[in-house]
């Protein structure tokens, strides 16, 4: 007798960084977050802790812009800064997710990404399966992904076996 295989259900929530700065002589990967997007990192943070499970792991983008948004949002969990992340595809932003579990010695249900666009858009809609996903939430994510912007996404598959059409796309907030 076989025992019955357990559903993990995995949230995966996909954050592009608050709305950054233009300084002068600053090179684009050192930019700091503008006033605006202090405010909204914050905002980000509240509604991921209203609206989501709990973060047990977060990928984030080497960036000024990114480290900045996720200490603006308030998230405690551990973190991994992941330079791949900054100017990534899609398909290396994936590649980031698929190794999550080598990256953390426990389970991680609920994962955070913070990224950049158009990754970011590119990652929600390349994981959304469009018979599961929320129309809506895929037409907003398609026509723009804001800064301060959270796509959320559920799967059943493990973080290393996510790809394309692997997850339902459950909503997409922007933090204003």
């Amino acid at each position: 007798m076989t025992s019955p295989v357990t559903k993990v259900n995995r949230t995966l929530l996909l954050l592009r960084h608050a709305k950054s700065d233009y300084p002068a002589g600053v090179a684009d990967h050192d930019r700091p977050l503008a006033p605006r997007g202090v405010r909204e990192a914050g905002l980000a943070g509240d509604w991921l802790r209203a609206q989501s499970t709990p973060v047990d792991a977060v990928l984030c983008s080497t960036a000024t812009r990114t480290r900045e948004t996720l200490a603006r949002t308030r998230v405690a969990a551990p973190v991994e800064y992941v330079d791949r992340i900054y100017d990534a595809t899609p398909g290396t932003v994936i590649d980031e997710i698929n190794r999550v579990q080598t990256r953390f010695d426990f389970q991680v249900q609920t994962l955070l990404v913070i990224g950049h666009e158009p990754a970011m858009s590119g990652v929600a809609l390349g994981l959304a399966n469009a018979e599961d996903s929320n129309k809506t939430a895929a037409e907003q994510i398609s026509m723009k992904f804001p800064t301060s912007s959270i796509a959320v996404l559920r799967t059943e598959r493990p973080w290393d076996q996510l790809g394309l059409d692997g997850a339902a796309l459950v909503t997409f907030h922007v933090a204003r």
